[in-house]
């Protein structure tokens, strides 16, 4: 073998050898971020990650790897997000039950408001209040008229004590000066499925969850719950347009980052999020969840943090809700 040709294999060796370290380097140095879900696989926050997620990669350049950590109504998952390097390499997938978790566990091990920032807004979802048909009652108003009529003597039924459709039954009641009795069950489909059955007298649950029930005998839709008419049903009155002005009961979706983020990694993530929720793909996939998208800042994002956790604790104060 001459030496000419030796130095030749050698010098490809060499450059193959250096292209592979590269791609190899290039792999290493992707970022990973990991959105935790503090529930299950099948919940809304996990399918909502699992529908924006490989877009909100592309954005970032990153690698994004959704991990579900449920327990103690999403308490264990969230604590783990707050132990976290605030890096912007943690997030934790939140919803209104956030906060409320911070008055309805007694000892919670981290503070849902000061120990998480805001960092990117996804959208909302609202709730819908139904009743029994064997309550002749037509609307709202007809509806609180005969529970008031009988206090204490009809039911609801929820997905649990604590849950949203606990909670925002309760604070329709206390607004409304009526009394029902709360009957907690497994899933707000268990609930559905009592109110379809006789069993109880009214429900409230996620918009998405119960419009396959519009024109069912069984049952009459009341009023949307959000601060506007719902885009899946909006032909349907809200609560405040019908007789409880200011009322209001929905629930928000959005990444949390440990606090102490800084503001350039927070800013970088709500701007990749921002630029997702334009796309029509993904709106679609979140409209077939409830979910009314919309991009905010991360600073708006923030204030509606903060006014959800003074709203929180009223709601669960209403509901006179505890988990020890």
């Amino acid at each position: 073998m001459s030496t000419r040709f030796q130095a030749a294999r050698r010098n490809t060796l060499l450059a193959l050898a250096l292209a592979v370290a590269g791609v190899g380097a290039a792999q290493a140095e992707q970022r990973v971020i990991r959105i935790v879900v503090p529930y299950g696989t099948g919940a809304v926050q996990d399918t909502i990650a699992r529908a924006i997620g490989d877009e909100l990669g592309k954005a970032l350049n990153a690698s994004i790897v959704v991990e579900n950590r449920a327990g103690a109504g999403g308490t264990v998952g969230t604590a783990q997000v707050a132990r976290a390097k605030p890096d912007g390499n943690t997030l934790v997938l939140a919803a209104a039950s956030h906060n409320i978790a911070g008055y309805l566990y007694k000892n919670l091990s981290y503070d849902p408001y000061k120990d998480f920032t805001g960092v990117a807004y996804i959208g909302s979802t609202g709730y819908i209040i139904l009743a029994s048909s064997s309550l002749n009652a037509r609307n709202t108003a007809e509806f609180i008229q005969a529970v008031k009529a009988k206090p204490g003597a009809y039911d609801y039924a929820s997905a649990g004590n604590g849950s949203a459709s606990h909670l925002g039954m309760a604070s329709f009641l206390t607004a409304a000066g009526a009394q029902m009795q709360h009957i907690p069950m497994k899933s707000t489909g268990d609930a559905v499925t009592e109110l379809l059955a006789g069993r109880v007298q009214a429900v409230t649950a996620a918009t998405i969850g119960v419009t396959a029930y519009r024109n069912d005998p069984r049952v009459t839709f009341l009023a949307y719950t959000g601060k506007t008419r719902s885009r899946f049903a909006p032909d349907l009155p809200t609560v405040a347009e019908s007789g409880l002005p200011g009322y209001a009961f929905d629930s928000w979706l959005g990444l949390l980052a440990p606090a102490g983020i800084s503001a350039a990694d927070r800013d970088q993530i709500n701007a990749a999020v921002n630029k997702v929720l334009a796309d029509p793909k993904v709106q679609a996939r979140l409209a077939s969840l409830g979910v009314e998208a919309e991009a905010k800042s991360a600073a708006q994002f923030q204030d509606l943090l903060k006014a959800d956790w003074e709203a929180a604790g009223r709601v669960v104060a209403a509901s006179g809700a505890r988990i020890e």
